[in-house]
């Protein structure tokens, strides 16, 4: 099943990702192309308030042309841990600083034809935020919801974002089932 990479040409590089077209040899001998996307390290944070309530966001996503519903995420820093890089994307986003962090598994979005690994993470969070410290290009709004409210929400399919899918089910798999 392994294909060998028997060439590769970077087609495109800019600030957060590049394109590689890759020549492969197929385990039959046949000769075909694979275009990657060369993304790196991500986080994603799903965090829950001490009153219980959770806290998502919502922003502007100009690849789908619509704001969307999210827990807060953004690009490990060279150099940086994940857990670092999932505390300071909280604190910039909702301004909340977490009095615990646990990281509940790495997930791979889209293999077909990308590389980017997600490192998933729970933080317990205070009911008060701090300061937030949005990215220059970012506005973000703050969505805290009950539990019973984001299941109503998944189960009609209001959310659609792949990390958040997988946070929450990572949370009710793993947080919720060990009574937290």
């Amino acid at each position: 099943m392994h294909e060998k990479t028997i060439g590769s040409k970077t087609v495109f590089e800019g600030n957060i990702m590049r394109i590689e077209v890759l020549d492969v040899e197929l385990p039959d001998g046949r000769i075909s192309t694979r275009e990657i996307v060369r993304h790196g390290v991500a986080v994603a944070v799903i965090a829950r308030r001490q009153d219980g309530l959770f806290v998502f966001i919502r922003q502007f996503r100009k690849a789908l042309e619509r704001i969307c519903f999210e827990v807060m995420a953004g690009n490990v820093d060279s150099g940086e841990a994940s857990e670092a890089a999932a505390i300071r994307e909280l604190k910039e986003e909702t301004g909340h600083i977490p009095d615990s962090i646990r990281f509940l598994a790495p997930i791979y979005p889209s293999v077909g034809y990308c590389d980017e690994r997600i490192d998933i993470f729970y933080a317990e969070v205070g009911n008060e935020p701090g300061e937030t410290c949005f990215d220059h290009d970012e506005e973000i709004e703050t969505v805290l919801l009950t539990e019973s409210e984001m299941d109503a929400r998944v189960r009609s399919g209001s959310v659609q974002d792949a990390k958040t899918l997988a946070a929450w089910l990572l949370y009710r798999n793993i947080i919720a089932q060990q009574g937290r």
